[in-house]
């Protein structure tokens, strides 16, 4: 059989040497022929398959690694020479995947090449800023660029297959897996889930420095309940279909060629074996044609989640909602064999899904080159070359939220950016000189030496400043024993600057907060700090929104600085010092307490909307119904103004549309990016609609004095919904639009929908 797989390649060489091409995204007829030609080489390899060897191609095992590096498990190499196991994650650097590699295609019986995958969430070597971070960016033209440059590096290692982008909607932050996504928004979450579709993707599969993208976790996993990873979901269909499942439905339409289940259930049944969400709604509806993964051993733990009996049933159920692949599980290995004898799943349908899984395969051009992947001399060419590390510090930079910028105690002129000609500043808190935790949750290969520290950083930046250094407190316990030295290295500064947050380990997966406010004895610091009189400026580095609801009310300069990667420090000691204009904005509600949660922008109104003067509205005794920071806000070294706004009409037909604008201007001192936002109200609907929905958004950039007319077309889809009776459209009546440049503020005006 080896034999002619290497006669179809040579054909498949040839029709590429022809001009017939590898893409299947061109709009021209030649990949008509190469479907041809890819289905017929399929169908002639399916048959010669066992079911043994069919159910291997849906089978995903991980690569562990010990002081060697990485290694396979022994039963897993077995399986790997018996053909049973068609796609390894976790196995990367080229000299080890190569080896695997060669097993599959020289060792089995049909010489299958392998599938491998890894979690390339925010880069693989070179890191990036985490992906909650560079959401709030707003700029989809960097964030196609990195989820180009992370899978060109990862591909470059032997990578061909990376489980991202997620587009999970997360409105509670004390989920840890929020820094993994890019927020509350189901509009913005998918513009920016499709850009990294386009960039991890590219226009060929066949092209070694592109891989596989897979759009996760199919579906709802941001709404677990009370924040806790791994937990229930429990939703109506209305608020499934409205705002949770778009983002999954705008990144496949991206092109996006494998989906991930998550671990959660919906509507009662795990989604690793909900049939209404793999079959009904992403094949039927959607006419998704790539193929389904589990998240690890998420088949597996329909057992516990009581749905199930054993293995074997979850195996059935999983199959026959519509999953392709088990990973990590081994139930599809173990099982199907027998639930085809037993007529509990048909065979026609596994070799439909190894036809999906084997389309990847020959997509990417592993048949014409099983070794396309493992090029020694582009791996070292490629890992943290010039060109990644521009961009991670570019990334970084337009990530950085400024939070809020006054005088410090006694002084007229806001506190940041810091001048360079400052005698001295201290630089207290424990990721001042910290290289590990600046890459955050998910830096899987991530080479902690790296990184540039923001000591290095201001360094860098602000050469003839003296810097006073205490780590002061640490992010777990309670130990004030390094409080002394802070304290003093504050007393001998001009200025503060207190580097506090979490550490790579208190966000991401399994990493739930109940609390989240500053971890260990950090709040206490920098009340001791800041007690002594002195400018403080409080660098926020986390992967979730933290309640710092002290701090803002404290100290007079607050940033949030995230979790921004290897070049974290120059980052921010760049935008500290004003050689960067911080422009970013917060695609995340900070709730003032953890009392607020779930708080986000387009909530509903209720029939007692909130009224100081009457105690029987909706809102709480303790604290305001505002969060401490709304979604979209973000400020900036200048100021500017909103003017102006116009509608062309204040009528819409149906089959029509209007185009409304705003004049924005810089008013101040320095050249700025603003993140013009457009939202719009639909005031009264069949099933009540929310206060607000972001549907546009655009970046610009003005000199001081500069103004900009920024417009936004509204057409009907703008303005559909899911009505009383569950269909998709758009009702007559009124609407407000607002633009601004947050949810929280703005300018408004009205229009109706005739």
């Amino acid at each position: 059989m080896r034999h002619y797989l290497k006669l179809t390649t040579n054909i498949s060489m040839l029709v590429a040497m022809l001009g017939l091409g590898w893409g299947f995204t061109n709009n021209d007829p030649k990949p008509k022929v190469e479907d041809e030609k890819m289905n017929e080489f399929i169908d002639s390899l399916i048959n010669e398959m066992t079911i043994e060897e069919k159910a291997g191609q849906l089978t995903l095992y991980t690569s562990g690694w010990d002081v060697t590096g990485p290694v396979l498990r022994d039963d897993y190499m077995d399986e790997l020479r018996a053909g049973r196991a068609g796609n390894l994650f976790n196995a990367h650097t080229v000299d080890y995947a190569i080896n695997l590699q060669k097993i599959a295609v020289e060792e089995t019986r049909l010489g299958i090449p392998l599938l491998f995958g890894l979690d390339v969430i925010h880069g693989y070597k070179t890191t990036f800023p985490i992906p909650l971070a560079e959401a709030a960016s707003w700029d989809l033209e960097v964030i196609e660029k990195t989820a180009h440059l992370y899978s060109k590096e990862a591909a470059s290692a032997g990578i061909n297959w990376t489980y991202n982008p997620m587009v999970d909607i997360a409105r509670d932050p004390r989920w840890g897996r929020i820094a993994e996504g890019s927020g509350e928004d189901p509009y913005l979450g998918g513009l920016i889930g499709a850009a990294k579709v386009r960039g991890i993707q590219g226009m060929d599969l066949s092209d070694p420095t592109t891989i596989l993208a897979c759009v996760k976790h199919f579906a709802a996993y941001g709404a677990s309940q009370a924040g806790r990873d791994y937990h229930t979901v429990d939703m109506s269909d209305r608020e499934l279909r409205q705002n949770y499942l778009p983002p999954y439905k705008v990144a496949l339409d991206a092109g996006a060629t494998t989906v991930m289940t998550s671990f959660n259930e919906v509507d009662g049944v795990p989604a690793s074996g909900n049939k209404y969400l793999m079959t009904e709604i992403l094949r039927n509806e959607w006419g998704f044609d790539g193929f389904v993964v589990t998240d690890y051993t998420s088949i597996n733990e329909m057992v516990p989640h009581g749905v199930v009996a054993d293995l074997k049933e979850a195996a059935e159920l999983a199959f026959n909602a519509g999953v392709q692949m088990d990973m990590q599980g081994g139930v599809y290995s173990q099982y199907i064999p027998e639930l085809i004898a037993e007529g509990k799943i048909k065979e026609a349908t596994l070799d439909e899904y190894v036809r999906q899984v084997l389309e990847m395969k020959y997509k990417l051009g592993l048949f014409e080159d099983p070794y396309r992947y493992l090029n020694k001399e582009r791996e070292q060419e490629t890992l943290y070359s010039k060109e990644l590390m521009d961009h991670a510090l570019l990334a970084a930079k337009e990530s950085i939220v400024l939070l809020k910028n006054e005088p410090a105690k006694g002084q007229s002129e806001q506190l940041l950016p810091l001048k360079k000609s400052l005698n001295s500043v201290a630089l207290i808190g424990p990721l001042a000189d910290n290289q590990k935790d600046m890459l955050g949750t998910w830096h899987v290969a991530g080479d902690e030496t790296k990184v540039v520290t923001l000591i290095d950083g201001i360094k860098q930046t602000a050469p003839n400043v003296k810097i006073n250094y205490a780590r002061g407190a640490d992010f777990n316990g309670d130990d004030r024993s390094g409080f002394a030295e802070a304290i003093a290295a504050a007393k001998k500064s001009d200025v503060v600057i207190m580097a506090i947050g979490e550490d790579y380990t208190q966000s991401g997966e399994a990493a739930s907060r109940s609390e989240i406010g500053l971890p260990g004895p950090q709040q206490a610091l920098i009340e001791e700090i800041h007690a002594l009189g002195k400018p403080v400026v409080a660098v926020v580095m986390a992967g979730r929104p933290l309640t710092i609801e002290w701090i803002d009310e404290n100290i007079p300069a607050v940033m949030n600085a995230w979790h921004l990667g290897t070049m974290s420090g120059p980052a921010i000691a760049q935008t500290l010092f004003g050689d960067h204009n911080p422009a970013g904005k917060l695609t995340i509600t900070f709730p003032k307490n953890v009392g607020q949660i779930p708080v986000y922008y387009n909530m509903k109104n209720t029939g007692r909307p909130f009224d100081a003067n009457n105690k029987y509205t909706s809102k709480y005794l303790d604290v305001s119904n505002e969060p401490l920071y709304p979604f979209g806000y973000g400020k900036s070294y200048t100021s500017f103004d909103y003017s102006g706004i116009e509608l062309s009409s204040t009528n819409m037909e149906m089959n029509g549309s209007i185009t409304v604008s705003a004049t924005i201007k810089n008013t101040g001192k320095y050249a700025g990016k603003e993140v013009v936002q457009f939202y719009i109200r639909d005031l009264v609907g069949s099933v009540t609609r929310p206060v607000k929905e972001l549907k546009g958004f655009e970046k610009i950039s003005l000199a001081p004095g500069e103004s900009k007319k920024v417009s936004f077309t509204v057409t009907v889809k703008d303005l559909e919904f899911y009505t009383r009776d569950m269909s998709y459209k758009a009702e007559p009546g009124d609407f407000k639009v607002f633009i601004g440049p947050s949810s929280a503020e703005g300018l408004e005006a009205d229009f109706t929908l005739k």
